[in-house]
This record gives structure tokens, sequence and C-alpha cells, in this order.
């Protein structure tokens, strides 16, 4: 379907609300009355041409019209209606200009947290954790912006949400090789889950997870916290995940990388693992002497 027409009537529109803010701020405008009345006109007519913009897949000019309408309802006192704008305006950008998204969406949620609500600003901080994630590739930037949504929800008591974003963050954070973070992390998650009943079976994984990071760090680290985990958490002692740790500790401690590798795959035939734990195992079995560096 051809929406080029639509692109025209929308550039129109726009110098149609360009001319009307002009009109609303001049001594005439002032004098005849209608200023405010002119604005929530011009308001309206960027809203419109902004979603014209979007049927011609016009996404930049879409962003801009969205950005000056929430300019207009700054100017009005609407504070949601303009935190919803420039969602809109986020929303268009991210498919032509992320960084441009991530400012809109910032400008959302600086409104969105003055009015107290947590909860939509934790939402938006993901949208921007996101873009950093795929878009941008910047890991450090998507770990703030998790870290941040996960502070907003534990303030709003949401905290199985705020567990998301935790274990988004523990996972960069052992990707990065920030194995302190990740295990406060994961502690802190299983600690949580393991005595619910609905997440209880998750708490065994997250010690796992726990355990490899402790064990790039330390070995002697690893056995103490592993012991630690069967303490607090007696059915990690029958998982499977927990035998092949002590399994990987026993390899390890004698060198020996066929039986590291071998524990692995027994494990890996029945639940597989996926890119994160392999990586963690790399690095953990390039530390046995003499090691070729892969799980073959």
């Amino acid at each position: 379907m051809d929406n080029s027409g639509k692109e025209k009537e929308a550039i129109q529109l726009m110098a149609d609300a360009d001319k009307k803010c002009k009109t609303s701020g001049s001594f005439l405008g002032g004098m005849f009355g209608g200023g405010p009345q002119k604005v929530e006109e011009a308001c309206e007519m960027y809203c419109r041409a902004a979603n014209m913009f979007k049927m011609a897949k016009n996404w930049s000019a879409a962003g801009n019209a969205f950005c000056k309408a929430a300019r207009l309802h700054m100017q009005l006192q609407n504070k949601h209606d303009c935190a919803t704008s420039f969602i809109d305006a986020g929303n268009a950008f991210k498919k032509s200009d992320p960084n441009e998204a991530i400012k809109c969406l910032n400008a959302a949620i600086e409104i969105y947290t003055d009015m107290g609500r947590f909860t939509i600003a934790a939402k938006h901080h993901i949208n921007i954790a996101e873009i950093y994630e795929s878009e941008l590739v910047d890991i450090e930037k998507a770990i703030a912006h998790y870290e941040q949504a996960a502070d907003y929800y534990k303030g709003e008591e949401s905290n199985s949400s705020a567990n998301k974003c935790l274990l988004k963050v523990g996972a960069y954070c052992a990707q990065i090789e920030q194995y302190q973070r990740a295990i406060e992390i994961y502690e802190q998650v299983g600690a949580n889950t393991m005595d619910n009943p609905l997440l209880k079976y998750s708490a065994k994984e997250y010690f796992f997870k726990a355990s490899l990071c402790h064990f790039i760090v330390d070995e002697l680290n690893a056995k103490i916290a592993i012991e630690k985990y069967e303490e607090m958490f007696p059915a990690f002692s029958d998982s499977r995940e927990c035998k092949l740790l002590k399994k990987l500790l026993e390899a390890h401690e004698e060198q020996n990388s066929e039986a590291f590798t071998e524990a692995i795959k027994d494990f890996d035939s029945i639940s597989r693992l996926d890119q994160w734990h392999t990586t963690l195992l790399l690095r953990i079995k390039k530390t046995i002497q003499g090691d070729e560096g892969d799980l073959k």
C-alpha cells in the first residue's frame, strides 16, 4: 500500500501546527485569547502528523513530531500526556535512531518518577537496557538500567520483576568477569526463591550459577560455597547440578581435563547447557594445565 500521500499530508499538518504555536505566543494571540486552546490544537495536530509518518514508515519524522507534542503537553502542564508522547517518540526512534530513542525514554522516566509512578519507570528502564543490549551493544549501560529497574521494582514490592532484572545483571556481570557481583546476585535471588513453593525449583539453578562463578575465581572458594548452599537448601545436595559440580571439582583437583569434559557431556546429554554455562565451564577448564580449551 502506497502511503506517500500520508507523508505529504503529515508535512502540511506539521507546518500548520508550527504556525498555530507561533500565533498562540504572539501579542495579538494573547490579546484575542485562545493561547492555550491553540497550543492544545497544535499538540493534537503533531500527534496526527506523527501517526501519518508512522504509516509512511518515516520513523525519524514520527519521533520528532511526537517530541513536539510532548513539549507542548509539558507547556500545558499535562504531565501524563507528555510522558506518553515521549514514549511514543522513543518507540518510533527505536526503528531509526537508538540514541534518540534512549533520550526520549529517559525524558519519560523523569516525568514518571516525579509523579511517583515507579513501576512504569522501571518498565522503561528495561526498554532502554534492551536497546543497549541489542542495538548499541553496550553491556555496562544495559547493566546499569536493569539495576535501576530492579531498585524501582523492589521499592514497589514487585519482587518477582526485580529478580528478573537482577538475573539479567548477574548473567552479564559473569560474562564481563565481574564475578563477585554475579555471585552476590545469584545468592540473593537463590535465597529469595528457595522458600517459595512455586519458585524453589529455580533456586538450585541460581546456586549452580553462583558456584560456577566461585569456581572461576578460586577452587577452594567453590568448595566452601557449595557446602554453604547445601546447608541453606538441602534439596541442592540431591540435584544433578550439585553432583556435576562435585565431579568437576574432583577432576580439577586431579588436573584431569578428560574427566572434566566427560562429566559435562554426561550432564548435557540429559539437561542441555546453554551458551552462558558453556562459556563459564570453558573458562574453568582452561585453568587445567595442558588443556586445549574446548569441551569436546
